[in-house]
C-alpha cells in the first residue's frame, strides 16, 4: 500500500474527524456492541484509506463509506459466525437502578437490539439501510448488489421476524 501524499493525508484526516462519530453510531446499529462498532469503524476507515486517492471526495464519499461498512459487517459475520462470543443478559457487576421512564426506554432498546441480533447479517444490513439510513429500495439494492424486489421481500421478511421476536402483533409496515 502506498502512502498518500500530504494533501490527501490531510483530506483523509479531516474526513475521519468529520465522520467518525456518525460512523460509530451507525456501526453500533449494525453490530449492537460499542466495542465491536469501534472495530467495524476502524476496518471501514482502513478500507476507505486504501482507496482514498481514487474516490470522488465531493459527491459520494459518505455513500461509499456506508457501503464499505455494511459489506464489511456482512463479510465478517459470514466468516466468523461460529467463533463469536456469547453475550450474557446480565452485567458482571451491579449498577444503580435507572429511573422508571428511562428503564422502560432501555428495556425497549435492549429488546430491539436482541431481536436485531437474531437476524442474519444481510437482513440486519437491509433493515439498517432502509430504516436507520432511510435509503430508498433502489439505493439499498445498489449497495447490497441485488434487485429492488429482493430488497422489498427480504426487508418485509426481516420486519416480520422482528415483530415476532418482539411480540408485536398489530404493527403494520406503514405505521
Amino acid at each position: 500500500m502506498n502512502r498518500l501524499d500530504k494533501a490527501h493525508e490531510e483530506d483523509f484526516a479531516r474526513h475521519v474527524v468529520g465522520t467518525r462519530t456518525a460512523l460509530r453510531r451507525n456501526a453500533f446499529v449494525l453490530v449492537g456492541d460499542w466495542f465491536a462498532a469501534d472495530d467495524l469503524v476502524q476496518q471501514t476507515l482502513i478500507a476507505v484509506y486504501r482507496s482514498w486517492e481514487r474516490l470522488d471526495h465531493h459527491h459520494s464519499l459518505s455513500a461509499y463509506t456506508r457501503t464499505v461498512m455494511v459489506r464489511l459487517f456482512i463479510d465478517e459475520r459470514r466468516k466468523l459466525r461460529w467463533s463469536r462470543e456469547l453475550l450474557q443478559d446480565s452485567l458482571p457487576e451491579p449498577q444503580s437502578a435507572p429511573a422508571p421512564e428511562e428503564s422502560a426506554r432501555i428495556g425497549d432498546r435492549l429488546l430491539l437490539l436482541k431481536a436485531l441480533a437474531t437476524l442474519t447479517p444481510r437482513q440486519r444490513g437491509l433493515v439498517y439501510l432502509r430504516y436507520w439510513e432511510d435509503l430508498g429500495t433502489e439505493e439499498v439494492a445498489q449497495i447490497m448488489e441485488c434487485s429492488t424486489a429482493t430488497v422489498r421481500s427480504s426487508t418485509s421478511r426481516a420486519l416480520r421476524i422482528l415483530r415476532d421476536r418482539m411480540g408485536v402483533t398489530d404493527l403494520r409496515d406503514g405505521d
